[in-house]
């Protein structure tokens, strides 16, 4: 498996994990888990962020890895 391949593969997972955490914030009753839920969710959302632009960028540099 190539890094690029591992990059989306780990890319996915944290966009999945990103919608979970937005749908347990909607759906907790208690202020705080509310807060902490939006908060990791905010955390992912950045990194998912990095992670993306790095992804472009292997693909910008490695047309091969396009896909």
């Amino acid at each position: 498996m190539t890094t690029a391949s591992k990059l989306k593969q780990t890319l996915a997972g944290l966009k999945g994990a990103q919608a979970t955490l937005k749908e347990y914030a909607e759906k907790a009753r208690h202020d705080e888990a509310k807060a902490t839920f939006r908060g990791a969710h905010e955390v992912i959302g950045g990194i998912v962020q990095g992670l993306e632009g790095r992804v472009s960028r292997i693909e910008f540099e490695e047309p091969q890895f396009k896909g």
